[in-house]
């Protein structure tokens, strides 16, 4: 397994946890593994792996001091600037593993290439993007949904080589934006907020069912 770089982390994040520049492999990854995240997908967006090195300046770990806030107490992910529509805001970085080696408690696991069984988790190790919320209950966005979505992208390298990976992209404007929503997606200091899904959510009910369950 490849060690977490020492570099140096943006404000607010964990000093319990390592702050990544770059993907960490689970020794569990085979080289079929290996071989399916290295192949290039035409049908994902290309960038540059140089954009995978942060801290990223764009965006800011935030706590969360509203008690009305689902994430009260905890952080949120916020913009610096005004971010555009259909931008990548930031990458998301953690360890790839195999399913088979799947956290079942961990709320920072997503597919990164489900027919190759291999999926990132951010929950011991990532870098800002492991801070996003889901946009249900924020204060300020009745009505409104989410303004931010993770999306795989192949990570392209100066030698030619590249691999797969996870980041969260502002989301398109839509045919009916007018004025400033066709040109900014985000605004400045606005909360950067996804939708985790449905089956998120109904995992997480059936656990804290079950834990009530267990204190009856």
């Amino acid at each position: 397994m490849r060690k977490p770089e020492k570099s140096r982390s943006p404000s607010n994040w964990p000093s319990s946890l390592p702050y990544l520049r770059s993907p960490i492999y689970s020794p569990s990854l085979t080289q079929a593994h290996l071989t399916a995240i290295r192949t290039p997908s035409e049908a994902l967006p290309s960038f540059p792996s140089s954009l995978l090195a942060g801290p990223h300046t764009n965006v800011r770990i935030t706590p969360i001091t509203d008690p009305a806030h689902p994430a009260y107490k905890q952080a949120g992910l916020f913009a610096t600037r005004d971010l555009a529509p259909g931008e990548l805001a930031v990458p998301y970085l953690g360890e790839y593993h195999p399913s088979a080696t799947t956290d079942l408690t961990s709320d920072y696991d997503l597919w990164l290439d489900k027919s190759a069984d291999v999926a990132v988790d951010a929950a011991r190790m990532g870098n800002e993007a492991r801070f996003v919320n889901d946009y249900r209950g924020v204060p300020g966005r009745d009505g409104k949904r989410q303004n931010a979505e993770f999306k795989e992208v192949w990570w392209a390298g100066k030698d030619g080589k590249g691999e797969k990976g996870m980041a969260v992209f502002v989301l398109p404007a839509g045919k009916r934006a007018v004025g400033r929503a066709k040109t900014v997606g985000i605004a400045k200091g606005e909360e950067i907020l996804v939708s985790y899904g449905k089956g998120f959510w109904d995992q997480r009910r059936d656990e804290e069912a079950g834990m009530e369950a267990g204190q009856l």
